[in-house]
């Protein structure tokens, strides 16, 4: 399933990182802010090289395709919204007078099929 969200970038957060089981590790956290009558905001995580590569930066406008993935750990459940691919503006790559595609539909009250997640082994307790 691609789920992507558009917004614009309000905020990024301080890049972590560590040692785990596999090697090195970091991820930095950006909230995007999704416009709409009642604007929502959206904590999405960039791991990697993805950081550099597809940097975000305050101000920005994008779209991010997102993987969206909850895990259990003591009894309580984490959610985490992972980019895989951020591009700039709306996504949309048309050239000059071509049609313009259709919005995406709404993703309100939408269910997630979590058959096609990766199971993911780390040493983070969420």
């Amino acid at each position: 399933m691609d789920i992507r969200l558009q917004g614009k970038v309000v905020q990024i957060l301080k890049e972590q990182g560590g040692q785990g089981k596999n090697g090195p590790w970091r991820k930095r956290d950006f909230i995007l802010e999704i416009p709409g009558k009642y604007p929502k905001k959206v904590c999405i995580t960039q791991w990697g090289e993805a950081i550099d590569q597809q940097a975000v930066q305050e101000g920005m406008d994008v779209t991010a395709s997102v993987d969206i993935q909850s895990r259990e750990y003591n009894g309580n459940w984490y959610t985490d919204v992972k980019a895989w691919k951020i591009e700039q503006g709306s996504g949309q790559q048309n050239a000059p007078g071509a049609p313009q595609s259709p919005p995406p539909p709404s993703t309100e009250g939408f269910e997630i099929d979590t058959k096609g997640f990766d199971d993911i082994d780390d040493d983070l307790p969420f």
